[in-house]
């Protein structure tokens, strides 16, 4: 069962919320474990560490592009309270960063089923029908790729800075 765009991404959007916030919140009860983690392993932890620095909006940007990035969600999830990282950012950071991500897997659900309703009822689909969707899931692929490419190439940026600063 397909819910559409809008309240496919309301659904995801409202369950990633819950899903970044309890990690953050959790991560608190083990601060002194992960903030001696992130000690342990200066040049991993650069990265995280970059993201609490600055002030709202700069924090805003390095969760966002984290998001973006191919980095592990988990990680991140329980290190980001002890990069000091304000919820504010953290959150509005989470969610936009995950927006590419929500909406290519909307995109591939209603793709499959789409497929699925052409073979099951055992009918094929028009030409433009074909096109769009390969079209529409070529653009996706691409513009996923842009985007992880770029947020790796800025975590870099913000990297440097941080080994810098220390």
């Amino acid at each position: 069962m397909t819910f559409g765009y809008g309240f496919g991404f309301l659904l995801i959007i409202s369950a990633a919320a819950v899903g970044v916030s309890l990690p953050f919140f959790i991560g608190s009860l083990f601060l002194h474990r992960i903030q001696g983690w992130l000690e342990k392993y200066p040049k991993k932890a650069a990265i995280l560490r970059a993201a609490g620095e600055g002030n709202w909006f700069h924090q805003f940007k390095a969760v966002t592009l984290i998001r973006i990035s191919p980095f592990p969600y988990i990680i991140y999830n329980y290190c980001a309270v002890a990069t000091h990282v304000k919820y504010g950012p953290y959150i509005l950071g989470s969610l936009i960063g995950m927006v590419p991500e929500i909406f290519v897997a909307i995109y591939t659900g209603i793709l499959i089923q789409t497929l699925a309703d052409a073979s099951q009822e055992q009918h094929t689909l028009s030409a433009p029908q074909i096109l769009l969707n390969v079209g529409g899931f070529l653009l996706t692929v691409v513009t996923t790729i842009v985007f992880t490419v770029y947020a790796k190439r800025q975590l870099k940026v913000l990297q440097g800075e941080e080994l810098l600063l220390q």
